[in-house]
């Protein structure tokens, strides 16, 4: 008998999970009674509005419910999110061929990924990046082109710059705003740009649009499919996750162009049956009846970005207020500026009890900085700023003997 190999091809090609240093670090200091305050994975912490909770266990109880669904989403869901969208954005779509429910947004990603990139393809990928990002890519066979995100202008610039190089045009351009972990957003008038661009080089677009509805000071996030054309070379992916607080529910949606929807139902149709027939009812309430609700969990967002980058600022740790998204993203400050950013998270978390997410696990691109997920209650946030505040303050007074 022939022995295993010591590594699978696919899993030769993902790198050592960097987040999984400082989570084991988290671990073991709970595990020695320490009181950690984690600013480190994005993970909702909020309820689910209680209306999608009822519903969910009114479905629960009909034994008809407890039968395999569909790939695809049952019908009156794909319905309700297709309203939504002409609601919040004016955008109308077909429930039947431009609309499909995924197990969560990385369901969506990695699954349209293998349904429409193909060995060699290139993908225009967002510098730092969400890692589904870059590796949905990889684990499809296709060439990840990073590209800075930034500044949006600049952005621009690059990918016209790149298209009018490249021997042969990116198979796709993919695109996330407001942005994980950067936290840059844009206007519509950028889009357009990369529709235009798209359309004149037959690319294709994929939005991840997660953080739809975290949005501050009065800014709204514009949808890709908003733009005229759009759905002839675009799709967008969006999350129940962040918007209603139902991370593990695991609803998605991806929405706009025919044929990459048909391409993603037909992958999908050999892989599962779809969400649990009761959360993809409960999911229907939600989009229906909860708006109130994703506006309140809005500002509980926006309460605790404030009091984190105003403590932030105030312990001697310059930070801008993002415009959207549960993240702050956060260059590595004074004296630890030349730190990798690896370091100086298990620093913080062995030193300050506060873990947050170390810049270089969102790509190289993402060094020199860290990244703080709004996930704790002002209490426990309070203290963390204490705790920092100390820890900046014996780091400085070191450096000054």
């Amino acid at each position: 008998m022939g022995t295993a190999p010591d590594e699978f091809y696919r899993i030769a090609k993902l790198p050592p999970y960097v987040f999984a240093v400082v989570n084991e670090m988290k671990a073991r200091l709970r595990s020695q009674q320490y009181d950690v305050v984690d600013f480190g994975m994005g993970n909702p912490d909020g309820a689910t509005p209680r209306p999608i909770v009822n519903k969910l266990i009114e479905a629960a109880r009909n034994p008809r419910n407890h039968r395999y669904s569909v790939s695809r989403g049952i019908p009156n869901l794909r319905l309700e999110i297709c309203r939504r969208y002409e609601r919040n954005y004016g955008v109308q779509l077909d429930p039947e061929t431009e609309a499909i429910v995924t197990i969560g947004a990385k369901d969506a990603l990695a699954h349209l990924m293998f349904a429409v990139i193909g060995p060699g393809d290139e993908v225009v990928t967002p510098a730092p990046c969400y890692p589904i990002h870059q590796y949905g890519v990889l684990m499809a066979e296709g060439q990840a082109h990073p590209l800075p995100v930034a500044d949006p202008a600049e952005y621009l610039n690059r990918l016209e710059d790149h298209f009018r190089k490249a021997a042969k045009p990116p198979r796709m351009i993919l695109l996330n705003y407001p942005h994980n972990p950067t936290t840059a957003c844009v206007e519509l008038d950028f889009f357009r740009h990369v529709v235009a661009m798209a359309h004149r080089y037959g690319s294709m677009i994929l939005h991840d649009f997660a953080y739809a509805d975290l949005c501050f000071d009065g800014y709204r996030a514009p949808s890709i499919l908003q733009v005229e054309g759009a759905k002839d070379v675009a799709v967008e992916i969006f999350s129940m996750t962040k918007s209603y607080n139902m991370a593990g529910w695991r609803v998605g949606f991806c929405l706009g162009n025919a044929r990459m929807i048909k391409a993603l139902a037909r992958i999908k149709s050999y892989l599962d049956y779809g969400n649990f027939q009761p959360i993809q009812i409960a999911a229907i309430i939600g989009l229906r009846d909860c708006e109130e609700e994703v506006g309140r969990i809005c500002q509980a967002y926006e309460k605790r970005r404030d009091l984190l980058v105003e403590g932030l600022n105030a312990a001697g740790w310059p930070v801008e207020k993002p415009r959207a998204s549960m993240f702050v993203w956060a260059k590595i400050p004074e004296p630890f500026s030349e730190t990798p950013s690896l370091d100086f998270a298990k620093m913080l978390l062995e030193k300050a009890l506060v873990a947050v997410s170390p810049g270089i696990g969102f790509g190289p691109a993402g060094e020199g900085h860290v990244r703080f997920a709004l996930i704790e209650n002002h209490h426990r946030t309070r203290q963390a700023l204490r705790s920092i505040r100390q820890f900046l303050r014996d780091a400085r007074r070191r450096r000054e003997r």
